[in-house]
């Protein structure tokens, strides 16, 4: 399925105009202002052109190369756009000590001259550029490194006694792609495997790429093993890759994908109910797409317990309406580079964590993969490990261990959210 040209188009054009002005804003922080030298401003001047020019040019021709060759490209670009994050975001940061400076020295009836100006100037495109660096470091070892599991537990209440315990694991935004392949998803699988969950749920944004250019890459899905089964729903990234293969080829590798729609978890009184629906953003966007939340809970018992999967954390908004339970989503990565968190607020009203709306529950993971930069600062990957608990169940133990208080639910403590 090919996407829409107008909107693709459109975000070529933002996106360019954004490189563009982020790169210039670095070349007069980092070379014009330093002052140093007529070699030192040609060579920089050079360099950030072409750097700005890699960004678009570079990400088009991805796909079109072989893989090794891909890969190695992409790598370069997406790094190069994780530092000029970092650069630009502490720039901006840099830019309170500027005004402090001249503050201060204009009440000092000593204004900044030419050359201490220049001196300020070097001496903040050193610290920054020592600290991006720095950071990029910390945040490639974040991404790279060993995807680490992180436990959950959520107290709900129409869960029944029996399933107490129930354990869950939550994968997402994997962005198997250029830069994330099949090495690296089988360690996952096999983190998963260790876990004996008794369902995976995988909450969409699984691959950047058609089925034919990652069909080995994402081969390891079909070694998921847990009890109840391995699900999966739609996040935006799918439409882009050519959805309707996708859920071909995910359900030929033996993972249920739920479209709208709703299933049976356990057996008879001892169970609960999952549904799942396609991403928020997917209406359009092909054939029967779209969410439809009033679809999936067609006819359902209300007092069942429900855990929804939806890609987006916005569509609790509905969801809490419709007397879900537990919403389990990703799409945010956690801001992924820090101070990126506080702009994707702005679309979403959960970003990282365990999170009360109303009466519903909505947990969202920072990701298990990244997209773009392979960098992670200050929003580290994760595997979820969520272990659901009836409330009658934790009353019981909480009776039994008075001084103990279990992280679930409204108020607990988020280590995501400090």
């Amino acid at each position: 399925m090919q996407r829409p040209l107008l909107p693709f188009l459109l975000f070529i054009g933002v996106f360019s105009a954004i490189v563009a002005g982020v790169h210039y804003y670095l070349w007069q922080r980092l070379i014009r202002a330093p002052e140093l030298g007529p070699v030192w401003h040609r060579a920089g001047s050079v360099a950030l052109a072409v750097l700005a020019l890699l960004v678009p040019v570079g990400l088009a021709v991805t796909r079109s190369l072989p893989r090794h060759i891909g890969s190695v490209v992409a790598g370069v670009v997406y790094t190069w756009v994780g530092l000029a994050v970092l650069l630009f975001f502490l720039l901006l940061t840099s830019e309170l000590v500027r005004l402090g400076a001249h503050g201060v020295t204009a009440l000092l009836s000593q204004p900044l001259d030419s050359g201490r100006r220049t001196f300020l100037s070097r001496a903040i495109a050193g610290t920054v550029g020592a600290l991006a660096v720095g950071l990029g470091f910390v945040g490639a070892a974040s991404a790279l490194g060993e995807v680490a599991v992180r436990p959950v537990r959520v107290r709900l209440r129409r869960l029944p006694a029996a399933m107490s315990g129930f354990r869950l694991v939550q994968l997402t935004d994997l962005h198997i792609g250029p830069t994330i392949g099949r090495e690296w998803l089988e360690r996952v699988v096999a983190r998963v495997n260790a876990l004996e969950p008794d369902l995976v749920a995988i909450t969409g944004d699984l691959v950047d790429g058609s089925v034919e250019e990652l069909r080995e890459h994402t081969a390891p899905l079909a070694d998921l093993r847990a009890r109840h089964g391995v699900f999966f729903v739609t996040g935006n990234h799918e439409y882009y890759s050519g959805v309707e293969a996708w859920i071909a080829e995910l359900r030929r590798l033996g993972v249920r994908v739920l479209r709208n729609e709703r299933v049976t978890i356990g057996d008879g009184e001892h169970s609960f109910d999952l549904a799942g629906v396609d991403d928020w953003s997917s209406r359009g966007m092909g054939r029967d797409h779209g969410p439809d939340l009033a679809r999936a809970l067609a006819g359902r018992d209300p007092s069942r317990e429900l855990v929804l999967l939806a890609h987006q954390p916005k569509q609790i908004l509905e969801a809490a309406e419709r007397g879900v339970g537990l919403q389990l989503s990703g799409h945010t990565h956690g801001g992924q580079i820090f101070p990126w968190g506080l702009f994707v607020r702005l679309d979403q009203p959960y970003v990282a964590g365990l999170s009360s709306h109303g009466e519903a529950q909505i947990y969202v993971s920072r990701g298990t993969g990244y997209w773009g930069p392979p960098m992670r600062v200050g929003a580290p990957s994760e595997i979820s490990l969520i272990e659901l608990e009836g409330a009658a169940a934790a009353e019981a133990l909480a009776e039994a261990r008075p001084g103990e208080r279990a992280i679930t639910g409204a108020g607990a403590p988020d280590p995501a959210r400090s």
